[in-house]
């Protein structure tokens, strides 16, 4: 079968780059205490992988000041404390419908529990939003906008910049989910006006799992979803008001943001849109070589469309999940199938009851990768018909 080709990069990106596992390594043998809980040398160094990796992300997303990046498990639970951390009873919601479950179910929790209004907009084929519609849907108690950068299942990328214009001049706050975008789609949150961003770790920025973070700006003092320690105000019954401990709550993974951070200098050194290109053109040649098999549909933004690094496609007759697991078991390539945690894009698309199979490239994928794929998925469903 070959060595393992693997194409699940939107779940995760696999293999890490070597300087992660050391850096964490390094970490753990050198610098393996509490950060903020005391004055030894292992705290203090622990303390500094912190300091170091919040700048380095902050000067990745245009953030003025790194305090304002909190860090989290990973990016659902940035979305947790921001979506819980803002809105109030009888607030208004407008969201898409290309949105992850980490942003439905949190809606749909408080929509049940204390009246929240929530609007999901309709998305087009390419995975678009129609902007008058937006436009239109706005209410005098709109609190939120939230809506991906990238859908994990069409690849297709919203206009967060153009739509950060309109939710700032209805006085909204903007809330992106970068799950599939951050390290490979700049991001600016000033110019764009995004007020909260939740991002991974463990995916576009090469970190490990485990690590994550959410932008809250400066204009916003969200409820924390999370009290406990943290090492600063000690004698306050009350979560401290000093960020980013308001939001850091309990002992850090210093470890894992070790490798966080060797991830982020990774990315830095080649550039989100030198390997936003490279991903760009293995998508293109997956979408080329994968239509001319009968019987494939792709979804999301044609040939020749911006989108992220994510193919996902369906095979008339096929199940999806028997076509990975084909994949899987008899040419070792790992793909994802199913329904990819957004229910909502596959009832836009009209997949709800198929699911899809989702190929997802990453900064390691090569022309080889997708050679392999498209050589399996000809052998399989190819002109000679499924078999």
């Amino acid at each position: 079968m070959g060595e393992l080709v693997y194409l699940d990069h939107a779940a995760t990106s696999w293999p890490k780059p070597p300087e992660v596992a050391a850096a964490m390594m390094e970490a753990l043998l050198h610098s393996g205490a509490n950060a903020g809980r005391g004055n030894h040398s292992l705290a203090v160094g622990a303390g500094r992988v912190l300091v170091r990796a919040r700048a380095l992300l902050a000067d990745l997303f245009s953030v003025s000041n790194a305090q304002d990046i909190a860090f989290t498990h990973n990016t659902t639970m940035g979305l947790n404390m921001a979506i819980k951390g803002t809105l109030q009873p009888g607030d208004h919601v407008i969201s898409t419908m290309t949105e992850h479950n980490s942003v439905r179910r949190p809606l749909e929790y408080l929509r049940r529990t204390i009246g929240v209004e929530v609007d999901y907009l309709q998305v087009d084929v390419n995975g678009q939003i129609d902007l008058l519609e937006l436009q239109r849907t706005f209410r005098p108690n709109t609190r939120m906008v939230i809506c991906n950068h990238s859908s994990n299942l069409l690849g297709s990328v919203l206009p967060v910049g153009t739509i950060g214009d309109m939710v700032k001049s209805h006085g909204a706050v903007f809330l992106v989910d970068a799950a599939q975008s951050a390290g490979s789609l700049h991001i600016d949150v000033g110019n764009m006006n995004i007020d909260l961003l939740a991002f991974p770790g463990h995916k576009g920025l090469l970190g490990p799992q485990g690590t994550g973070g959410l932008y809250i700006s400066p204009h916003l003092d969200l409820e924390p979803l999370m009290h406990g320690g943290t090492g600063s105000q000690s004698e306050n019954s009350d979560q401290p008001t000093v960020r980013p401990d308001r939001y850091e709550a309990g002992t850090q993974n210093a470890v894992g943001i070790a490798g966080l951070m060797a991830g982020v200098k990774a990315v830095r050194s080649l550039g989100t849109q030198q390997i936003h290109l490279q991903e760009w053109k293995l998508t293109q040649r997956l979408m080329e070589e994968l239509s001319a098999i009968p019987g494939i549909r792709i979804l999301g933004p044609g040939l020749g469309s911006q989108r992220s690094g994510i193919v996902a496609f369906v095979i008339e007759g096929q199940d999806s999940a028997t076509v990975a697991h084909r994949l899987d078991r008899e040419y070792n390539i790992a793909v994802r199938a199913g329904m990819h945690c957004t229910p909502l894009a596959h009832k836009a698309m009209d997949t709800l009851l198929s699911g899809a199979v989702r190929v997802s490239v990453g900064v390691s994928s090569t022309e080889e990768d997708v050679k392999r794929l498209l050589d399996a998925m000809i052998e399989m469903y190819g002109a000679a018909g499924t078999r």
